[in-house]
């Protein structure tokens, strides 16, 4: 009788392939699954009764920022607490390798300005070992973590490594700064990288506002970084195309967004490239998506391998007294502002405090920071915020905003947020749906989402901290989507889930995860899916130096399995930290546990 170290038994395995869910056992021996059939016959060190409950293989997030957290976190939450069991860093052209010692703080300023983490976190936390990406890639090799951790070359870190002060500034590179540039992504390529990433979004910018590194980058330029990933034969070319995100969205951005996507067409067609680039829906031009979607569908047709990553939901901006809110300018809160949550709280619920806090007028943030950027988009779309409330309510009715409910008195605005604020004793959430709303409900996401081309993700694990918290997104796909919709279609469970496992996969080339089966990774989920529940974000201090970010969990993950070790048990983490890198190879198993199969 066959021994294993895990056997999973009568749960309804759903694959990642899209089949229908089957009742099954799943056995797992050496990190590997081992088997997959209905009353499995063998014994194992450990046996989960999954009866109820769905059993599916491991998230797998391609849009994430761990890229400073992996080294000094092994947990890597938020991610962690959603099922997730493969993170894919370095997006948006910004992260720390490669990197000279004299640019390792430029690095910081600009990751701390467009992805919203804390310098002080970041300079008291990374633990620097590397200059050139491979040896990044070993210092994360180096290191465990809870789940399986991939990275890609930021176009922003190679840019000013290959052309100093004349890239981080942007100017034209030349034919021997782009021939260097390739060379040095090729190497980070062959050395594991899983793909290049490039930011074009004019919203990107360091503290010091200065746009990412490559913004403006020539169409030959991009070709040449998309080459460096044909010539090494595996991953991908990702890229945020201009006029994307935030506020810079305009008529004129949304014709530059589309002519971004053309480009990145034939990027794509040139190359043989995969490339991957982030879309969304936009109040201004809420159709420019389909247009974006159809310049694909051309391109495709042609050969060309180019893929829509869309979002589960809105991009949700999050305020709450305890991080980011409207009034965290003005005088009068400022005096109180270092008083613990609770007496503040006392304080705000004052008439003379609230009275005052209300008539003050802000204090100046540098509009050209991107804090205060952010402060003046926070104040300027007032009117669209809804309180998150006790249940979180994602496809809140128009009539439940801010603005709907305090009619067209600027006065009143800020006084009903003033409010809503207050509400579940300080800790309520003011929640803004910027892009993906248009419509008032998510029936642009559900289309998106359908669509066979688009990858799911835009989650931003570990970035825009305090304002943002969608890396519970796997969740929300599974509670909002599959089970709880109420203003529209619902999505079938295995579909869901194919687009959160197998699809990913197969676009990035992991081509040992994503699916259930036999000789697979054994990244693996048991589900109780009729009580799965996203829990409320909060503010955690937790990083380094106390620095906050939110954070939100969830109920209902009766176990996940990272490389065949139980990394959760019942929503709590065990403390085990099986998750390791992985290293893009052309046409090889990624794991550590798959390679150990292999030979």
């Amino acid at each position: 009788m066959a021994t294993y170290d895990v056997i999973i038994r009568n749960g309804q395995v759903v694959d990642g392939t899209g089949a229908p869910a089957v009742e099954s056992d799943v056995a797992v021996k050496d990190g590997l699954i081992a088997a997959i059939e209905p009353n499995l016959a063998g014994t194992a060190k450990e046996e989960i009764d999954a009866r109820g409950f769905i059993v599916t293989p491991g998230f797998i997030d391609l849009h994430t920022h761990y890229d400073a957290q992996a080294t000094w976190d092994g947990e890597l939450n938020p991610s962690a607490c959603h099922g997730v069991t493969t993170v894919v860093m370095g997006n948006c052209g910004v992260g720390f390798a490669p990197c000279k010692v004299a640019d390792r703080a430029a690095l910081i300023e600009l990751m701390e300005g467009v992805e919203d983490i804390p310098g002080t976190a970041l300079h008291e936390g990374i633990v620097w070992e590397w200059e050139t990406f491979p040896e990044y890639l070993a210092a994360l090799e180096r290191r465990h973590y809870s789940m399986n951790v991939a990275a890609q070359v930021p176009h922003g870190a190679l840019r000013l490594y290959a052309m100093g002060r004349r890239g981080a500034a942007n100017e034209p590179a030349t034919a021997q700064d782009i021939e260097m540039m390739r060379r040095i992504a090729r190497e980070a390529m062959e050395a594991g990288a899983v793909a290049v990433s490039t930011s074009r979004v004019l919203e990107h910018q360091s503290i010091h506002g200065e746009v990412v590194p490559g913004t403006f980058a020539s169409e030959a330029e991009l070709r040449a970084l998309a080459g460096a990933v044909a010539d090494a034969g595996h991953g991908v070319f990702q890229a945020v195309p201009m006029g994307a995100v935030g506020s810079y969205v305009t008529p004129n951005s949304t014709a530059a967004n589309l002519q971004e996507v053309e480009l990145l067409s034939r990027v794509a067609r040139s190359t043989g490239a995969p490339v991957v680039f982030s879309l969304l829906q936009t109040h201004e031009a809420p159709n420019a998506w389909r247009e974006a979607m159809a310049i694909c569908e051309r391109a495709r047709a042609d050969g060309a391998r180019i893929y829509p990553q869309v979002a589960a939901r809105a991009p949700g901006t999050l305020s709450t007294l305890d991080a980011f809110h409207p009034f965290y300018r003005r005088k009068t809160y400022i005096e109180i502002a270092h008083l613990p949550l609770d007496e503040r709280v006392v304080r705000m619920r004052r008439p003379q405090v609230r009275s005052a806090i209300l008539s003050d007028p802000d204090v100046p943030t540098g509009s050209d920071t991107p804090v205060g950027r952010r402060y003046l988009t926070l104040k300027r779309t007032l009117a669209q915020l809804y309180a998150l409330g006790a249940e979180a309510d994602y496809e809140p009715p128009p009539s439940r905003s801010l603005g709907a409910q305090a009619g067209d008195d600027p006065a009143a605005l800020e006084a009903r947020a003033y409010d809503a604020l207050l509400e579940q004793e300080g800790r309520a959430l003011l929640f803004g749906l910027p892009m993906n709303y248009a419509a008032g409900d998510y029936s642009a996401v559900a289309e998106m989402l359908r669509n066979p081309i688009t990858l799911s993700g835009l989650g931003d694990g570990g970035a825009h901290v305090q304002v943002i918290c969608d890396a519970s997104m796997p969740t929300f796909m599974l509670t909002f989507w599959v089970r709880d919709r109420k203003r529209g279609e619902r999505l079938s469970l295995e579909f869901a889930v194919k687009k959160q496992t197998a699809d990913n996969a197969a676009a990035y080339g992991f081509i040992d995860r994503g699916v259930l089966a036999a000789g697979m990774c054994a990244d693996i989920n048991v589900i109780d899916l009729k009580n799965l529940s996203l829990e409320l974000p909060v503010v955690a201090a937790d990083l380094p130096k106390g620095g906050k970010r939110l954070l939100q969990s969830a109920r209902g993950y009766v176990a996940t399995l990272v490389n065949g070790v139980i990394t959760r048990r019942n929503d709590v983490p065990t403390g085990a930290r099986p998750g390791r890198l992985i290293r893009g190879r052309p046409g090889a198993a990624h794991t550590l546990g798959a390679q150990r199969a292999a030979g």
